[in-house]
């Protein structure tokens, strides 16, 4: 059977364009044949006239106005095709250019509003730096210069000057470029820069033309200027006429003198480059230029304007405050996910009133900003007396030294004596040496000069030596970020180092090592060498990882390593798993936007890494292994309260539930032993708590990494510059910078009620042990489990099992080992590589093998203590 397709409705914008081609065809067609008509009669016309022209009998003189007139018909024949040729094009282009309903939506101000999960207003999201005047509201100074200097002739034209436009372009084909466009014009390239573009083209030029026209057909010449005056933009985040006052002289609109009026239109022409901040000399002189054009105009007397023209541009300049946030990085990156969303499906996130209901929890985001400007000016003191001291020695283990300390040093004076290379490699990479040299000074010369300016290297010193703190949250059980503070703050420090930051995360990157081990079939309690470990990379680069400790030669259990951050233990770990299993690992469990590369030192998180990434992959812990896409906005409605789009948690399985249980397990010990035990001693967390600290090497880069059953968080401390870091090593770690940020959110969170101590994580199924101990339980009361702390404390520490055991070599061994070494250097790197990763892959079934034997063998003993116990039982009724 046959079925009749169904042609689709075709879309508003296909109907457009169809209209635009049929209309198009039709004044096509029409002018073609009025064209050839006219052709006809005109060809026939040049045809007499050559022949005059060509007569030789005829006049001189009436030969000569034959060639004229010949000459000034082709020139209006070609005129008029070039004239047609034109408009026909503007008319295709009149269904590309903005609506009427367009411009008037253009122009509402209906600003949408981001909500945090508790209902909270975190801001509001309208078009940047813009406050609206009434045009009664403006100094007439304003206008009449206005008027004066872009469109004298405003209240007479259509929306278009054609006297204007003529005269501009006579002067641009004479090489004097100048610009034609009325103020209705001005006003549409602004209020449509997408629609209608900025190159300077033809195409632009109509678009812009057609637009001015429509808005003509909308608005009042009044309501034109009022709209030009209010969305005209000055820089310094400072849009229309009312910003701009304020931000240049520090006044409203309407108080704006004749002056003041004449410097801010003089800016209309290019408003970087009459800039009166940076180019003053060139604003003053654009500015007595407009003075004279009011003249001109007879809007001034020449007098009047020779003695203004005297005064000084006087500027009383203050950069406008930007839109207020509760939670300024958080709600940029729901501007910026908004934006694309508004895009997608026609609307406009600065007009049409959205109410974006987002993930933050006001309450927690509040606790943590509290934690990272008290900790983040804490440590700053730290960083600014140690590096303010000559002494290198450490004064305490706490930030009240350092405070007692700061009034007696300048804050990294010692650091900008004693490094004067750094300091003036500093002074190379500003903008101000890139000046200097430029206008012909050596580098040399341009240092010296440079460190002679006090305020430059002030400012300099300031922005480098400046400590930054990161901290994130989010909620495992859905991806929900409750929590986003980007820096210590926003306005001096808008840098986002919680998404937009790729840093090294140190040993906080180990755990995704130690769970690709347990998937693998490892144990926690099973055993590592802490011996010295030398990889080889390739040819002529050989790693060895160290830790603070020389090596020990005794066993470590791997619950052991991760506890007390042991690099020796986990690069032998991550040699056996392999960096490309631990790479993958990462990825899954929510470290997917930063490249990973599958180098061995992966293993001690030398791969830069941003900390939301972070943050959500220790999510995936706590949430047993499911990785949730983070999530920023659950809901968005108009502002009548219609739901356009809900958004949904987005889960996968990263890892499999008893491996996250029990890495959850190892990472206890860390808190409750190991690097990050400060979170109990110091700041007294109660909770069940899991965690991991992370320092990179020379400090540049401090983290904690913590999670509870119902919230994952981090925190990174450093410098921007990784050239600057705190000067001891105790601060330099994680466990003693950012563990401080976390810790005191932590216990504020949980004694605000915010996080309640009592979840606990799923505690991991423990294999019994077997044996007699086994039979004895079985009989004496055995059906008891222990607690599970006491469990934790008491489970035994296996041997290592042989095949990993080290062997001494024979000195004959030792020869047959060095010759095979000596022919492995001569193989290409990548069948080196190749028989590598085969020997790893080796290596790995053969540990698979021993563990499967291993468990095989404690198997049989737990049945036949099984069958002992039913023995004993029989035997004792």
């Amino acid at each position: 059977m046959s079925t009749t397709a169904t042609e689709p409705s075709p879309t508003p914008t296909r109907r457009m364009a169809g209209w635009a081609r049929r209309t198009a065809s039709g004044a096509a067609r029409g002018l073609g044949r009025g064209a050839a008509r006219a052709g006809g009669g005109f060809w026939r016309w040049s045809g007499t006239r050559w022949e005059r022209v060509r007569d030789a009998e005829a006049q001189r003189s009436a030969r000569l106005f034959n060639l004229a007139a010949l000459l000034a018909g082709w020139g209006a024949a070609l005129g008029g095709a070039v004239f047609t040729l034109v408009l026909l094009y503007a008319l295709f282009l009149i269904p590309f250019t903005p609506r009427v309903a367009t411009l008037e939506q253009a122009l509402e101000i209906h600003p949408s509003v981001a909500i945090s999960a508790d209902g909270t207003e975190l801001t509001e999201y309208a078009r940047g730096g813009r406050e609206w005047v009434e045009l009664e509201d403006i100094s007439p100074h304003v206008i009449d210069a206005l008027l004066a200097t872009e469109d004298r002739r405003f209240y007479s034209h259509g929306g278009i000057d054609l006297r204007r436009t003529a005269g501009a372009v006579v002067r641009t084909l004479s090489g004097d470029r100048e610009g034609g466009s009325s103020i209705t014009q001005q006003l549409a390239k602004n209020l449509f820069p997408q629609a209608i573009g900025n190159d300077a083209s033809l195409k632009r030029k109509l678009k812009e033309a057609i637009t001015a026209i429509k808005i003509e057909r909308v608005y009042e010449k009044d309501q034109i200027l009022e709209i030009y005056l209010n969305s005209v933009p000055f820089l310094y985040n400072a849009i229309g006429i009312e910003r701009a006052a304020r931000t240049y002289f520090s006044k409203g609109a309407d108080d704006l003198t004749l002056v003041e009026s004449a410097t801010l239109v003089a800016m209309l022409k290019g408003t970087s480059y009459y800039n009166p901040r940076r180019n003053p000399e060139r604003a003053l002189r654009r500015r007595n230029l407009v003075l004279r054009l009011m003249v001109d105009d007879g809007r001034l007397e020449a007098p009047e304007a020779e003695r203004l023209s005297q005064q000084p541009l006087a500027l009383r300049f203050e950069r406008q405050t930007i839109q207020a946030s509760l939670a300024p990085h958080f709600t940029e990156h729901v501007r910026r996910e908004m934006e694309a969303w508004a895009d997608k499906n026609g609307y406009n996130l600065y007009g049409d009133g959205l109410r974006v209901y987002t993930t933050l929890d006001w309450r927690l985001q509040r606790a943590a900003t509290e934690s990272v400007r008290k900790f983040g000016d804490a440590l700053q003191t730290v960083a600014d007396v140690e590096w303010g001291r000559t002494s290198a020695s450490r004064l305490g283990s706490t930030t009240s030294p350092y405070y007692r300390a700061a009034s007696g040093v300048t804050a990294f004076g010692h650091y900008w004596e004693s490094k004067t290379a750094v300091v003036d490699q500093f002074i190379r990479e500003s903008a101000e040496f890139e000046r200097e040299t430029a206008g012909g000074a050596t580098p040399e010369a341009a240092i010296a000069s440079l460190r002679g300016d006090a305020t430059f290297m002030a400012n300099l010193k300031n922005a480098k030596t400046k400590l930054q703190v990161g901290f994130s949250a989010i909620d495992p059980h859905s991806g929900a970020i409750r929590v986003w503070v980007g820096s210590r703050g926003y306005r001096e420090a808008p840098f986002d180092h919680v998404l937009r930051a790729r840093r090294q995360p140190g040993s906080t990157f180990k755990p995704f090592v130690y769970a690709r081990a347990l998937e693998e079939g490892w144990d926690p309690d099973d055993t590592l060498r802490d011996d010295s470990v030398r990889i080889q990379i390739d040819r002529d680069e050989l790693w060895e990882p160290t830790d603070p400790d020389a090596a020990s030669g005794e066993l470590v259990t791997l619950r052991d390593g991760l506890a007390l951050s042991r690099n020796r233990i986990s690069a032998q770990l991550g040699q056996r798993v392999g960096a490309r299993d631990v790479a993958r690992l990462a990825r899954r469990a929510g470290v997917n936007r930063s490249k990973l590369e599958a180098v061995p030192s992966i293993a001690l998180g030398t791969e830069e890494v941003s900390l939301l990434e972070m943050t959500s992959a220790y999510a995936t812990f706590a949430a047993a292994g499911l990785y949730h896409r983070p999530l920023a906005i659950t809901r968005i409605e108009d502002r009548d309260g219609n739901v356009l789009e809900d958004f949904a948690p987005e889960a996968r399985q990263a890892l499999k539930p008893e491996v996250a249980h029990t890495l959850v397990d190892m990472l206890r010990g860390v808190v409750d032993r190991g690097t990050g035990r400060q979170l109990r001693s110091e700041f007294g967390v109660r909770a069940d708590v899991a965690g991991k600290t992370g320092t990179t090497q020379d400090g540049v880069d401090g983290w904690f990494m913590a999670i509870h059953p119902d919230l994952a968080m981090g925190a990174w401390v450093g410098f921007d510059d990784p050239r600057v870091t705190f000067r001891s090593a105790y601060w330099q770690q994680g466990g003693h910078n950012a563990l401080r940020v976390v810790g005191d959110f932590s216990r504020t969170a949980l004694r605000s009620g915010l996080l309640s101590a009592r979840p606990r994580f799923p505690e991991t199924p423990e294999p019994s042990s077997g044996g007699i101990r086994d039979w004895f339980d079985g009989i004496f009361g055995g059906d008891e489990e222990p607690a599970p702390e006491a469990r934790r404390q008491e489970r035994p520490r296996r041997p290592a099992r042989p095949d990993r055991a080290p062997e001494r070599s024979s000195p004959e061994a030792d020869a047959v080992a060095d010759a095979v070494e000596e022919a492995l250097r001569d193989i290409d790197p990548e069948a080196r590589r190749a028989i590598d990763d085969a020997a790893r892959q080796l290596e790995r079934e053969a540990d698979r093998l021993a563990r499967d034997a291993e468990r095989a063998a404690r198997e049989i003993e737990r049945e036949g203590a099984r069958a002992l116990r039913e023995a004993a039982r029989d035997i004792f009724r």
